[in-house]
């Protein structure tokens, strides 16, 4: 799995919780506040598709040495 793929796999789940858990009308709803989160990620995902800068994908790559897809798809 590439740094790509997981970042988009990450923020879609953290939204999607975010979402559970903000909205009212949620069965599992707890503060309206988790809207928040949503917010961050989407205004994270906007700046890093702007800046090509993401936090996590820099944790991703120097942690857990996982590739980017550029690296993947010519093999270094």
């Amino acid at each position: 799995m590439t740094t790509d793929r997981f970042i988009r796999i990450f923020a879609g789940i953290v939204i999607l919780v975010s979402l559970a858990l903000g909205v009212e009308a949620s069965p599992i709803f707890v503060s309206s506040h988790f809207l928040w989160l949503t917010a961050f990620v989407g205004a994270n995902l906007a700046q890093s598709g702007l800046t090509r800068f993401c936090p996590l994908e820099i944790i991703l790559r120097r942690v857990f040495r996982m590739p980017s897809a550029a690296e993947a798809a010519t093999g270094h």
